[in-house]
């Protein structure tokens, strides 16, 4: 990439380098996000997480727990984050066993037929978006359900991580399945460096 390529692009300086960019003269404004991921598995393997009798113990309620420490440490794991104090995370769990009836499984033929739907909301009131923390939930709620579970099913498959929507900043962004819906708001001005 060359300098001029990275002249739009606000984590990147002059030289083309990464680095983090400076949000402090943008306005602190309530933000959310929503995100939501599948793990595909075979239908004995859901029900023995639905009955509790996985090997590692109570594997929706570790999960949960995963994905809203994993939110809360975001910035620890996605060098360019900013870290934020998070007002809320909520991390649910759903145990789908047909997984070809839900379109938050992305189910393809040839792949496990039951799925556990892992659905993350983040909150805050800061100067940059939560959808990182987000879709950190999710991911690690999912791969969280795959340790727990391994024992069990070694087909397993994590699929469709994804932003469903965010709010609060210059964009409201909703994501519908084969669509993007980007709306454009005036509540931030663009941060420095652009």
């Amino acid at each position: 990439m060359t300098v001029d390529d990275a002249a739009g692009l606000t984590h990147l300086d002059a030289s083309g380098a990464a680095r983090m960019v400076d949000v402090g003269d943008k306005q602190a404004t309530d933000r959310q996000a929503l995100a939501c991921g599948a793990v595909l598995l075979q239908p004995a393997t859901l029900a023995a997480i639905a009955a509790g009798d996985a090997p590692k113990g109570d594997v929706l309620g570790t999960a949960r727990l995963a994905g809203i420490l994993a939110a809360k440490r975001t910035a620890e794991l996605i060098p360019l984050c900013h870290p934020l104090a998070l007002t809320a995370v909520q991390v649910d769990l759903a145990l789908v066993p047909t997984a070809a009836d839900d379109p938050r499984c992305c189910w393809q033929p040839g792949l496990p037929t039951a799925a556990v739907v892992i659905q993350a909301a983040a909150r805050v009131r800061e100067r940059t978006g939560v959808e990182m923390e987000a879709l950190t939930a999710v991911a690690v709620a999912a791969l969280t359900v795959y340790d727990m579970a391994k024992a069990l099913d070694r087909t397993m498959v994590v699929q469709g991580v994804r932003l469903l929507e965010k709010s609060g900043g210059r964009h409201t962004v909703r994501v519908v399945p084969g669509q993007l819906e980007d709306t454009s708001e005036a509540t931030d001005p663009p941060p420095s460096g652009r």
